[in-house]
């Protein structure tokens, strides 16, 4: 019997979708629930799953974009009855014993194994190294028998690229090589959507610096213990998100949106954490942020991002959210105006920190500075509220006791004055 595999429908008002890569090739024997394709949305990337158990006969290539619904491959079911199911039986022939020099030969059978082994990409390592666009022959495996792992390929991605100094002879320093590249629907999705914020909001940027001296104390005194005791790192995303949600709390509008003719508030905190994925900006999103300890939002964040990076994300991850913090401080950037992420009103950009000097209480002392920029739509969100929010933010990170408090002294709050 035949069985036609189509395209399903990933979510509402998604009508076509971008085929990824094929995790089977024609003709291969494929299990029943197996994985055999990876699809790309605007939104989100999705895998295909086998029917049926039989030889796969696939339709549509790599690349082409194509209806939801499409078939897109079919498996023959009576190829399951050719399958292997077990081991045959070992005949006594087999069972006979074998020469003095066969020890030699399984040995040179297991070496032939390893040799083939070595440098083979593991499924998640091959997807990162075609996304990547580098050489499998340029990773060097570290599994078992150089078998290339997820992280020997993630290592190789990040790797800068040789440049025409450091590549040696062979590299052509006149070289004027054009690669054109398709444009992924998530990326096509995401520039129409920047194009949109910018043509559509009154986008404005304020600025604020914080010293971030205390939470840096905090991070050296407790993140041992912090890991011991909750299993991931005390990172600085944790408090930017818990001191975000404060001050949103006193801003409503910053945590507001517009539709229509109509403001809409939000009375909770779904933020998103804008993460660089191998197909491009991705932005998860914590529910209830407000609600949640410094530890619980650093295990979300780990796990939303390790999502994005396997392109794992499903599509109610990545919506509804209310406002969204982006760090490009990992990328070594100074100082940016981050774009708005539709439909939200604002977005909190995070840059690096720099030791600069600064005047404390008149003398000049070396702290750790990192610059921060709140874009906001100046057409729900006003020049006070903007700025109070961002002084807000500044004032809980550099007293973070304050985040225990709502804000509030912890002194007043004692005394009830």
């Amino acid at each position: 019997m035949i069985v036609e595999v189509k395209v399903p429908s990933p979510g509402e008002s998604i009508n076509e979708v971008q085929i990824a890569r094929w995790l089977k090739a024609d003709g291969d024997y494929v299990e029943k629930d197996e994985e055999i394709a990876e699809i790309d949305s605007d939104k989100a990337t999705l895998t295909i799953a086998a029917e049926q158990s039989g030889t796969i006969k696939i339709l549509s290539t790599e690349g082409e974009t194509i209806p939801v619904g499409t078939v897109v491959a079919s498996i023959d079911t009576e190829g399951a009855a050719t399958a292997p199911k077990s081991k045959p039986a070992v005949s006594e022939t087999a069972k006979a014993p074998a020469p003095e020099k066969a020890p030699v030969a399984e040995k040179k059978e297991e070496a032939d194994f390893k040799s083939y082994a070595s440098g083979v990409p593991s499924p998640a390592a091959a997807k990162i190294i075609a996304e990547s666009g580098i050489k499998t022959s340029d990773v060097k495996g570290t599994g078992k028998d150089g078998r290339i792992t997820k992280g020997d390929a993630m290592d190789a991605a990040s790797a800068p690229k040789p440049t025409a100094d450091t590549a040696g002879k062979t590299a052509d320093p006149l070289s004027r090589n054009i690669r054109n590249e398709k444009m992924s629907m998530l990326r096509k999705k995401l520039s129409q959507r920047l194009v949109a914020v910018k043509n559509e909001t009154a986008m404005l940027t304020t600025f604020n610096e914080v010293d971030m001296s205390a939470i840096m104390d905090i991070r050296k005194l407790h993140k041992d213990k912090f890991k011991e005791k909750h299993g991931v790192g005390l990172g600085f995303m944790s408090f930017f998100t818990k001191a975000v949600c404060v001050a949103l709390q006193d801003f409503p509008a910053v945590n507001g949106s517009i539709e229509g003719e109509e403001m809409i508030f939000h009375d909770y905190c779904d933020i998103g954490i804008a993460v660089s994925a191998p197909k491009g900006l991705m932005v998860p999103v914590i529910r209830n942020a407000e609600s949640l300890s410094l530890a619980e939002i650093e295990s979300s964040i780990v796990a939303l991002a390790t999502k994005a990076r396997d392109g794992k994300l499903s599509l109610d991850e990545m919506t509804g959210g209310t406002f969204t913090i982006t760090n490009g401080g990992v990328f070594g950037s100074m100082l940016s105006t981050p774009i708005i992420n539709p439909p939200q009103s604002a977005i909190l950009g995070m840059h690096n920190i720099v030791e600069r000097p600064m005047a404390v209480n008149g003398k000049v002392e070396i702290r750790p500075i990192m610059y921060v920029a709140l874009s906001y739509d100046h057409r729900i969100i006003d020049g006070r509220e903007s700025v109070g929010f961002l002084v807000k933010v500044k004032q809980l990170l550099e007293d973070p006791i304050k985040m225990l408090y709502g804000g509030a002294d912890p002194v007043k709050q004692l005394l009830k004055i």
